[in-house]
């Protein structure tokens, strides 16, 4: 192989760089537009100078018409060089800068003319149109050349025509005019080709910085890449410009909020009716990880100013990590109680020991049945009023946590809830929020007790949780409903001021209700009332039908 490196080619063609090519464009179109002014300015100039010269040539025409000693004296002499016309018409010639001043009789024969040998000839073009009473403008050739002419007819005291006058205006002299202006202009061209050039320069500086210096293929592909990144990644992206109206939203953002491409151009208060969400979103709300709740999704979004004075905001789904950290609460709730379980039952076997090691085996029987008997009966207590295994499963539960935390767990005799729930899952969500807040409402208080009541009024739906806590203040109780707002300290796994928002939602979701008041006695009682929460009753049969229909196919 050669050492020598191949020698580079000449490359023409536009610049790669936008500034560069910008700056071309600009610079071009000034020069063109330049060029353009330029020629339709110089189209007309040469016919404005032919009419304002034949003007002028007819302003003289008639002026020496006017002079009444011509008509006499076409009448009593004869044609001369020196006879009166002659003397008469070369003084207005030299006074007015004509070229030629003309007078001819009736015939056409010349009473005067610049060239005295031309007096008594002839005129060289045709006057009839000036003898027939016409004035008369034109650009001619005649015996002096070509020329601007003004002819008028010459009329004696009683307006009769008696001849003509005809003025000409050297025709060099008007070119003249046109080709010393053209300097000038030429000069007015270049001075606004110059500063559309120095302004074609500036703009192009401006884009330069507004563009980092990058090519139009750059940007393209910059463009590109962005609609794939906007469209690919798995979070939420609403970028909002400085009227804070919606101008780009993605792919994940369109799914966690639950909007559309029509969002685009509207405020967030207009694209999502209100609400947390939209005060995060339109920076009503600041902080860094804001939680917000949109539908049954709990997000995480952060706002970042833009420096066009727009934003740009971030969602990210945290649905489910919520549901595993509060699973890990009760988890931990759980492990404590088994903890507190522990040492109980120790001292339970211990109990029992002693009594089989007195031989009081009737008080030992009589010990274990009435350890067993509360357990059991706490249990037939929730199932016989809360037909639905989930919901009756939950507050078994909540029972075994609350009694370990020193809180009675107590379900109302007015509760009275079927197996015909069409969403359990969402009241257990409601249920379990309720109670959790309430065993730490009145956790370590005397004589604390938390009250679940759940009962039917037809086809809808009412919960009702009691506890004898310090309450909620009236200012605030429209305040506890808002995402984000706590007065606990947040858990390990996140933030607080979910729960409550959660279970007005899901409650607004059913056209219901959530709602917080004083109880009686003192504490707080919230109210949550869901219409259409339960199946119709004579539904009941047909629905059993294929569960039954299937267990009978099993036992075969």
């Amino acid at each position: 192989m050669s050492p020598t490196p191949p020698a580079r080619r000449l490359r023409l063609g536009m610049p790669r760089r936008m500034f560069s090519q910008v700056l071309l464009m600009q610079l071009t179109i000034a020069a063109g537009v330049v060029v353009l002014a330029t020629g339709l300015f110089l189209a007309p100039l040469s016919d404005q100078l032919d009419d304002q010269a034949m003007r002028r040539a007819l302003a003289i025409a008639q002026t020496t018409a006017a002079v009444p000693q011509f008509a006499e004296d076409l009448r009593s002499t004869q044609p001369s060089v020196d006879g009166p016309v002659q003397r008469e018409a070369e003084r207005i010639r030299e006074a007015s800068g004509a070229e030629y001043v003309v007078v001819m009789d009736l015939h056409g024969t010349r009473w005067s003319h610049t060239d005295p040998e031309q007096v008594g000839g002839h005129v060289s073009t045709d006057p009839s149109q000036a003898l027939a009473g016409r004035d008369v403008m034109e650009i001619d050739s005649g015996t002096l050349g070509r020329s601007a002419r003004g002819k008028v007819p010459l009329r004696d005291g009683d307006d009769r025509i008696v001849g003509a006058v005809s003025v000409g205006i050297e025709y060099d002299s008007v070119r003249a005019r046109l080709i010393h202006a053209i300097p000038g202009l030429f000069a007015y061209a270049g001075g606004a080709l110059a500063v559309g050039a120095l302004a074609a320069w500036l703009i192009s500086r401006r884009v330069q910085r507004q563009t980092r210096d990058l090519a139009f293929s750059d940007i393209s592909a910059l463009l590109s890449e962005r609609e794939a990144m906007l469209h690919g990644i798995r979070e939420g992206v609403v970028a909002l410009d400085r009227a804070g109206r919606v101008r780009l939203l993605n792919d994940e953002a369109q799914r966690l909020l639950g909007i559309g491409e029509e969002a685009v151009g509207a405020s967030p208060d207009e694209a999502l009716g209100g609400g947390r969400t939209a005060d995060v979103l339109a920076g009503r709300v600041t902080g860094t990880d804001l939680i917000a709740v949109r539908g049954q999704r709990v997000l995480v979004v952060n706002r970042m100013p833009t420096d066009d004075g727009g934003a740009v905001a971030t969602l990210r789904d945290r649905t489910e990590l919520e549901q595993l950290g509060r699973e890990l609460d009760s988890t931990h709730g759980l492990i404590d109680a088994l903890r507190a379980q522990d040492h109980e039952h120790a001292n339970r076997m211990h109990t029992l020991l002693g009594l089989l090691e007195l031989e009081m085996y009737d008080d030992a029987v009589d010990f274990v049945g009435e350890v067993v008997g509360d357990h059991r009966a706490t249990a037939e207590q929730v199932t016989e009023k809360i037909a639905d295994p989930l919901l009756a499963a939950l507050l078994v539960g909540k029972a075994t946590v609350a009694a370990e935390r020193g809180v009675a767990l107590w379900v109302s005799d007015r509760t009275r809830l079927p197996d015909r729930l069409i969403d359990p899952r969402g009241l257990v969500t409601v249920v379990g929020n309720l109670v959790d807040n309430a065993l730490d409402a009145v956790a370590g208080k005397p004589h604390a007790r938390v009250e679940v009541e759940l009962r039917t009024e037809g086809r809808t739906a009412v919960l009702r949780v009691r506890d004898t806590g310090p309450g909620i203040p009236a200012e605030q109780r429209e305040l506890i409903f808002t995402e984000g707002w706590s007065t606990k300290k947040p858990p390990a796994h996140g933030k607080r001021g979910i729960g409550l928002s959660l279970v007005r939602r899901l409650a607004e979701r059913q056209g219901g209700h959530a709602t917080v008041d004083e109880a009686t006695g003192g504490g707080a009682e919230f109210t949550v009332v869901l219409p259409e929460a339960l199946t119709e009753p004579d539904l009941e049969p047909a629905l059993a039908a294929p569960a039954q229909s299937t267990a009978e196919e099993e036992s075969r």
